[in-house]
C-alpha cells in the first residue's frame, strides 16, 4: 500500500492543502503518519474525497458528510438520507426546469411587450404561487427537523 502525502492527495484531487487540513481537523479525512511535517493519507483518501465532493455537490453541509463516514473512515451511508435528499433534489430539478422554459419564452415571445402576453402572465402567476407554497413547506420542514434533533 502506498501512502500518499498531502502534496500528492492535492495535486490528485485538486484540493489545496489547505482544504485537506480543514477535513482532516472536522474528521472527514485521517491522516496515518508524518513525513517530516506533512501529513500522510492511505489511497484509500481519494474515495473519501470524491464522496465529500459529491456530498457537497448534492447540498449536504460538512457535519452531514462526517456522518456518512463510519469510525473506520469508511462510507455508511444513511439510505434514507439520501432518498431525501434525491427527493429535494428532484424538486429543485422540476422548479429549474419551469424557469428554464418561462426565461426561454420570454426571450423568444413575439408580444409587443411581455405583458400583454398571456402565456407569461399565466407563467408568472403560477411560479409566483409555487413560491409562495413552497416557503411555507420549507418552514414547516425546518420546524419537523429541529423538533426530531431535540
Amino acid at each position: 500500500m502506498k501512502l500518499l502525502d498531502i502534496g500528492e492527495v492535492a495535486e490528485i484531487s485538486g484540493l489545496r492543502p489547505s482544504a485537506l487540513r480543514h477535513y482532516e481537523e472536522v474528521g472527514l479525512i485521517t491522516s496515518v503518519a508524518r513525513r517530516g511535517l506533512r501529513r500522510v493519507f492511505p489511497p484509500e483518501v481519494l474515495l473519501q474525497l470524491n464522496l465529500i465532493a459529491m456530498g457537497k455537490a448534492a447540498g449536504f453541509s460538512l457535519d452531514e458528510i462526517a456522518g456518512m463516514f463510519g469510525r473506520n473512515g469508511l462510507p455508511d451511508l444513511p439510505r434514507a438520507t439520501l432518498e431525501e435528499k434525491a427527493l429535494e433534489l428532484e424538486q429543485q430539478i422540476r422548479k429549474l426546469t419551469a424557469l428554464r422554459d418561462t426565461l426561454r419564452h420570454v426571450a423568444h415571445c413575439r408580444a409587443p411587450s411581455h405583458m400583454e402576453c398571456p402565456k407569461f402572465r399565466r407563467l408568472v402567476s403560477l411560479a409566483g404561487r409555487k413560491a409562495a407554497k413552497s416557503g411555507g413547506k420549507r418552514r414547516k420542514r425546518v420546524a419537523v427537523k429541529r423538533a426530531v434533533r431535540r
